[in-house]
């Protein structure tokens, strides 16, 4: 074995003599030792104010230093010990073409098996659209699918009579105003004396009501609000009512039946006379009140009248106001901690999840 002496002394392989007869060392092939990785986790960690907004089919995910709620990287992103690739889809960090330092890697799938729709071949992790109407993933041999039809909006409270149609160049159906039954013929109260265009416009004018705002309180008197056209001008306006939905000065708790959490509605025994500023209703009333809840329900009107009550001041003098006159009462889940927030009633007004379905 003499001959392959020469050869791997020529490689390198073994040490060196000198002729001091002290062996050396081969010299270092590794450039790794003098590299310093970037540190791309920081402690202590220093997360955003607010979560991320990710897009569709991304999934919000901790991060690498297990820190934050980030976006997770997707299919062909670069990712570092930081930023880490969907799990969801299927996907892992690859190095292999960032050696010697393996920092920054890019996100590639899993081997897994991929998946097959109207005939077209998907790999493991990859995102497709079939259509424009659906954003999918083909995870594992299976397909999920997100809509992508998720930014038309019904028309919010004021309309009765929403509906959904397709519009022309438009790839997802569009929410209108449907108000053909609402239209009514004009009584001779809206026909102007004088003829014109305005005559023309009030023959054909469109009653529009929405519904009363929440009370302002939730006890004792408050007011109520909403718009309408129904006068004699057809013109929107404000229309107040003073609304009560249950007595602050009476524990309603101990009304509610042993074996019970709810009393919907509470009535008191005696008929009482309203207050107002200091004046007094002609006429004595026993009104229905909301009534409350022991767990986390809440209970409110749902059905509710408008009626016209009299006062009579000390002074001799007197006035009337519309007054919310409870019939029913429910009680439900749906409770918020401002009964005022209208912003809340416009985004809920209707059910979503049939747009998403």
């Amino acid at each position: 074995m003499r001959w392959l002496l020469p050869w791997v002394l020529a490689a390198g392989l073994l040490p060196q003599v000198t002729a001091q007869g002290i062996a050396t060392p081969p010299p270092a092939t590794d450039v790794t030792d003098n590299y310093n990785r970037t540190q791309y986790c920081k402690w202590p960690c220093e997360c955003p104010e607010f979560l991320p907004g990710c897009p569709v089919g991304v999934s919000l995910i901790m991060d690498g230093c297990d820190c934050c709620k980030a976006c997770a990287k997707q299919l062909g992103d670069k990712c570092t010990e930081a930023d880490t690739c969907d799990p969801h889809k299927g996907l892992y960090c690859d190095y292999s073409r960032d050696r010697p330092r393996y920092e920054i890697g890019v996100c590639a799938p899993l081997v897994g098996m991929g998946c097959i729709l109207n005939d077209a071949k998907y790999s493991n992790g990859e995102t497709f659209q079939p259509n424009c109407k659906y954003n999918c993933t083909c995870i594992n041999g299976a397909i999920g699918c997100v809509s992508m039809c998720t930014s038309s909006r019904p028309p919010l409270v004021w309309c009765q009579n929403p509906k959904r149609v397709k519009m022309a160049g438009m790839c997802c159906e569009q929410w209108i105003c449907d108000d053909s039954r609402r239209i009514r013929k004009a009584s001779p109260r809206h026909v102007p004396s004088s003829g014109g265009e305005n005559e023309s416009w009030h023959k054909n004018c469109i009653g529009q009501t929405s519904p009363w705002s929440p009370c302002s309180k939730t006890c004792g008197m408050g007011i109520s609000t909403r718009i309408s056209n129904d006068n004699e001008e057809c013109r929107l306006s404000k229309e107040r009512r003073i609304c009560n939905l249950r007595p602050c000065e009476v524990d309603i708790t101990k009304h509610i039946k042993p074996g019970k959490q709810c009393l919907a509605v509470y009535r008191q025994d005696e008929p009482v006379n309203f207050t107002l500023s200091g004046c007094t209703s002609k006429a004595s009333y026993r009104p229905k009140y909301c009534g409350v809840c022991m767990d986390d329900r809440c209970c409110t009107p749902y059905k509710s009248k408008t009626i016209e009550v009299s006062f009579q001041c000390p002074d001799g003098s007197g006035f009337s106001r519309n007054v919310m006159w409870i019939n029913a009462c429910f009680c439900n889940l749906g409770c918020r901690k401002n009964p005022n927030d209208l912003f809340h009633d416009l985004a809920h007004y209707h059910d979503y999840s049939e747009i998403a379905n």
